[in-house]
C-alpha cells in the first residue's frame, strides 16, 4: 500500500475548488501520491556520506602539491563546494518547488557566495581589484558596442515572468533609455542615435521579449494545474509529457500589483522600479570600473544569475506586499538580490568615483528634477490630500442627511425649521 504523504498543499482533486483564501499557499507546498517521496527528500545523509568520502580521498590517496597559489584556490573552490552542498540539503525551501526544492535553495546559496564575493571586492585596492582579474589592460567599450543588446533582449522575456505585468516592464524598459540619455557623458556606450533607443531597444528588442513573456504568462494562467505522479501513468508519451512539464509551475498565482490602492503599494512598486534600473546599469558599470571586456564570460553568468534568483525574489515581494500583516519577514532570497545590487553599485562608487561625480548638464538635471517634484506632488496629493477631501466630503454628506432626517420630525409644515438647527448647520459650514 503506497503512503499518501501531504505538504500543505490541496489534493489534485480539491484543487480547484481553492479560492482566494488559500491563494497563499505557495509552490514549495505540494501534493506527493506516495510515488515521488524518494524524489522529493533532502537526501541530507547521503550527500553527507559522499562528502565525506571526497575529502577523505583527497586527504589520504590525493597528493599534496607544492605550488601555494594552486593550494590556495583549490581551498577556496573546496570550501564553496562544501558550503553548498549544506545549503542546498539544509536551508530553507523558498517559494518554488519545480523542478526540485533543490535547484532553488542552490541558488540561495550561490547568492550567499555571490555577495561574499562582491564584499571581498569591496575591501580591495581600486587598480589591483580591476587589472590583476582581467589581464592588466584597461578595456574602454567602443563607442557603439552592439555586444550588449542579444543579451538585454533575452533579458525582458525572462524580466516579464518575473514581474508579471506589462505596465511595469514597459515603464522599466522606457525609464532605462532615459537613462541612457541622462548618462552618455559619463559611458561612452550610451551614445546612441534616437532610432537605436526607440526603435531597436524599445519596440524591437524589449518590446519583442516582453510580448513573448506576456503571452507565455497567459498560457501559464490558463493551463490547468493537476497533478499525477509518474508512476501512476500508464503509457511512455505520458511519462514523457510529465517529466517535460515537471519543468514548469506546480500552480500559478496572478500578480495584482495595484500601486494606487495604498501607499505601502506604491512605494514597494517604485521600490522594485529602481531596483530592476540600478541592476541594469550596474551591468555597464562594472564592466567599466573594472575593466572587464564586454565578451567576458562573466557578464553572461551575472545574466543567468539574476534570471534564476529573481523570479524567487519577485515572488516573495509579492508576497510580503500582500500580506495585510506588515510585521511579516521579508524573503530571504529578495533580501539577498538587494544586497547584492547595492553592493554592485557600492563597487561601482569605490573604483570609479571620478566617473559617477561627472555633473548632469542642466537641462538634463531640470528634467530629472521636473519628474521628481511630480511623483512626490502626486503621491502627497493622492495618499494624503485626497484622503483628507474625500473624509471632509463624507463627513457632509453624513450631515445633511442627519438634518433632513430631523427636519420632518422637528417641524409642522407651516413653521422653519428651529434656531438650534441653523445653528448646528452654520457650525457644521464653520
Amino acid at each position: 500500500m503506497r503512503r499518501i504523504e501531504r505538504r500543505g498543499a490541496p489534493s489534485p482533486g480539491q484543487q480547484g475548488k481553492v479560492g482566494t483564501g488559500v491563494r497563499r499557499s505557495t509552490e514549495s507546498e505540494v501534493y506527493d501520491d506516495g510515488t515521488n517521496t524518494f524524489f522529493w527528500r533532502a537526501h541530507t545523509l547521503t550527500v553527507l556520506f559522499i562528502l565525506t568520502c571526497a575529502l577523505g580521498y583527497v586527504t589520504l590517496l590525493e597528493e599534496t602539491p607544492q605550488d601555494t597559489a594552486y593550494n590556495t584556490k583549490r581551498g577556496v573552490v573546496a570550501s564553496i563546494l562544501v558550503f553548498l552542498c549544506f545549503g542546498v540539503t539544509q536551508a530553507k525551501d523558498g517559494p518554488f518547488s519545480r523542478p526540485h526544492p533543490a535547484y532553488w535553495r542552490f541558488w540561495l546559496c550561490v547568492s550567499v557566495v555571490y555577495e561574499l564575493f562582491l564584499i571581498f571586492i569591496l575591501f580591495q585596492v581600486s587598480c589591483s581589484g580591476a587589472q590583476d582579474q582581467w589581464g592588466g589592460a584597461k578595456v574602454v567599450p567602443p563607442p557603439h558596442p552592439k555586444t550588449g543588446r542579444v543579451p538585454g533582449s533575452l533579458f525582458s522575456c525572462p524580466q516579464t515572468l518575473m514581474i508579471r505585468d506589462w505596465w511595469m516592464c514597459m515603464i522599466i524598459s522606457v525609464m532605462f533609455e532615459f537613462l541612457e540619455y541622462s548618462l552618455e557623458h559619463q559611458l561612452p556606450n550610451f551614445s546612441e542615435c534616437w532610432w537605436d533607443h526607440w526603435i531597436m531597444d524599445v519596440l524591437l528588442c524589449n518590446g519583442l521579449g516582453i510580448y513573448c513573456g506576456m503571452k507565455t504568462l497567459g498560457w501559464l494562467s490558463l493551463k490547468t494545474y493537476k497533478w499525477q505522479g509518474l508512476w501512476n501513468i500508464p503509457t511512455y508519451k505520458g511519462k514523457m509529457k510529465r517529466i517535460a512539464f515537471q519543468f514548469t509551475p506546480y500552480s500559478w498565482v496572478r500578480f495584482e500589483w495595484k500601486p494606487a490602492s495604498n501607499l505601502r503599494r506604491w512605494l514597494g512598486v517604485c521600490g522594485i522600479i529602481l531596483v530592476f534600473l540600478l541592476a541594469e546599469l550596474n551591468t555597464f558599470y562594472l564592466k567599466f570600473v573594472l575593466w572587464m571586456p564586454p565578451e567576458h564570460y562573466l557578464v553572461l553568468l551575472r545574466l543567468v544569475f539574476f534570471v534564476n534568483v529573481g523570479g524567487v525574489a519577485m515572488r516573495e515581494i509579492y508576497d510580503f506586499m500582500d500580506d495585510p500583516k506588515f510585521h511579516k519577514k521579508f524573503g530571504q532570497q529578495a533580501w539577498l538580490v538587494a544586497a547584492i545590487t547595492a553592493t554592485e553599485f557600492l563597487i561601482v562608487v569605490k573604483y570609479d568615483p571620478y566617473t559617477l561625480t561627472l555633473s548632469l548638464p542642466f537641462y538634463v538635471a531640470q528634467c530629472w528634477i521636473l519628474g521628481t517634484v511630480l511623483i512626490l506632488t502626486w503621491t502627497v496629493w493622492r495618499f494624503f490630500l485626497r484622503d483628507i477631501t474625500l473624509r471632509y466630503k463624507e463627513i457632509r454628506r453624513q450631515k445633511q442627511e442627519s438634518r433632513c432626517e430631523v427636519d420632518p420630525a422637528s417641524t409642522d409644515g407651516s413653521e422653519g425649521p428651529s434656531p438650534l438647527l441653523e445653528e448646528q448647520d452654520r457650525d457644521g459650514e464653520l
